[in-house]
């Protein structure tokens, strides 16, 4: 089955420390490949206890969108599971470089245990498994160096647009996408440099998914119950849009 998995979905330090949210990232399989993407704390803990369980084991990959804790934090910790406690050589990484130089969350002793240690940059192509995806666009409006993903299925084209500020050229970067994975931290326009919800507006109206998913929520978002604003966006852009929720599974 191919299906989408949140194994959490908060967003910012306060929700993250708090486990307001789970802060596990996203497990996507398409195509026959198992990815984990944005394995924040607690990713490896939520893989196994999900029902059914998702085996580590059974990744191709592990890509990180940047290194901030929110998404990196358990990512030593998945890929010592991928690659079955690092007895065995398997499966591909891919993070930026600024994950892996200078202050980095990728550490040295792990990097020799996957097949693959891949550093991404904007406007490239990987292959990993049966999954081709892109990074089309870096998203400069990040206090660190941040990119999305573009995964071209056989049937299905599905974008994850990680944390960012709008800006136009995002809308041309995800085209055609029919699954949108969009993190909305905020409900109202700020000075962080993050998604809000009339920013996804945009995104929805300019990208036209068939559908939207909401995730990585900030205090503010919660606060304001993602469910509704999903609710109250599916109504005003005429257009699917969800909030997911932990744990949730989303088929394809």
């Amino acid at each position: 089955m191919d299906f989408i998995k949140f194994l959490g979905t908060a967003g910012a330090r306060v929700v993250v420390s708090k486990q307001l949210r789970a802060s596990g990232g996203i497990w996507l399989s398409l195509d026959g490949t198992n990815l984990s993407i944005d394995p924040g704390p607690g990713a490896l803990v939520k893989a196994l206890a999900s029902r059914p369980k998702l085996d580590p084991t059974t990744l191709d990959g592990i890509l990180l969108s940047h290194k901030h804790l929110d998404h990196s934090g358990d990512v030593n910790a998945m890929i010592e599971a991928m690659t079955e406690g690092t007895f065995k050589k398997r499966g591909a990484v891919f993070a930026p470089k600024e994950a892996l130089v200078g202050d980095p969350v990728i550490l040295k002793y792990v990097r020799q245990y996957p097949e693959r240690l891949e550093i991404i940059k904007a406007k490239a192509k990987y292959k990993v498994g049966s999954l081709s995806f892109t990074t089309p666009v870096e998203h400069f409006h990040h206090n660190t160096e941040t990119y999305g993903f573009r995964f071209k299925g056989k049937k299905t084209t599905i974008s994850y647009i990680a944390d960012t500020r709008f800006f136009p050229g995002l809308v041309k970067a995800y085209k055609s996408s029919d699954i949108l994975v969009v993190s909305v931290l905020r409900q109202e326009p700020s000075h962080l440099e993050h998604l809000c919800v009339d920013d996804l507006k945009k995104l929805v109206q300019g990208i036209k998914p068939r559908v939207t998913i909401m995730t990585h929520f900030g205090k503010q978002m919660l606060a304001a119950k993602p469910w509704l604003i999903a609710e109250h966006l599916s109504q005003e852009l005429k257009t699917k849009v969800i909030a997911a929720t932990d744990r949730m599974t989303f088929s394809l």
